[in-house]
């Protein structure tokens, strides 16, 4: 019997899985780099070095830790709001997120690299970027179905290693297959991060714009027409 692939939206294939993955590990490494060692993606790490501050005493240090946790939330709660409207925009909503990415990186790029501080720009710098993330990771969700992410690494190294693992017993080969993509998602993220490590160094706060590639790549593949949503 002939299997018919299931068609997925352009926003949950693994082509626009790969270049927000890129995009998100480059935006990591550049804000930890050129904007005073703040992680714009994951909170974790923000959150700890919160804790460590408030527990040293370096309260207005702490602040500029929880201000980026506070700006994630915000950015989560925009995408739902533009989700719920997407009806009413004359673009894909996902779309509309990306644009929002996109004016982000251009501002932050010639937002002057003050040393830390409280009233540097590093810290508006950090506080816009780690929005816009949450706004990504809150938006582009699945990847062939799949749940994952394209700004942190953690979730999809246990459930890639989950799922292979799970391949070894129950020789599912769609379990290998999705299991492979978490895996890939993250070599991609690091290629990002690898490659902000180079431009951030030869071209300091400026070279946040090199991510204008990904994800403008990633706004033009969304033109692509969806196929019909399942009953």
């Amino acid at each position: 019997m002939k299997r018919y692939r299931l068609q997925r939206p352009m926003s949950e294939t693994i082509h626009v899985g790969a270049l927000l993955a890129i995009a998100g590990g480059y935006f990591d490494a550049y804000t930890y780099i050129a904007r005073g060692g703040v992680f714009a993606n994951a909170q974790t790490g923000n959150i700890v070095l919160l804790a460590v501050n408030l527990a040293e005493g370096n309260f207005l240090k702490a602040l500029s830790y929880f201000i980026p946790v506070i700006a994630f939330v915000l950015g989560i709660l925009t995408a739902e709001q533009i989700h719920k409207t997407k009806k009413k925009l004359p673009i894909k909503w996902q779309q509309l997120i990306i644009l929002l990415e996109i004016m982000t990186v251009i501002a932050v790029a010639f937002f002057p690299a003050y040393p830390v501080g409280m009233y540097s720009y590093n810290m508006f710098a950090n506080v816009i970027i780690s929005y816009v993330c949450s706004l990504q990771v809150q938006t582009f969700r699945r990847i062939h179905g799949i749940t994952a992410a394209t700004t942190m690494c953690t979730g999809n190294l246990r459930s890639g290693t989950d799922l292979l693992m799970r391949y070894q017993t129950q020789r599912n080969r769609q379990d290998m297959k999705d299991g492979l993509k978490f895996y890939a998602l993250n070599v991609f993220f690091i290629l990002g991060a690898f490659i902000s490590v180079f431009l951030t160094n030869a071209f300091g706060s400026l070279s946040v714009i090199f991510c204008l590639v990904p994800l403008v790549a990633v706004f033009l593949l969304l033109f692509k027409k969806d196929p019909p949503a399942e009953k």
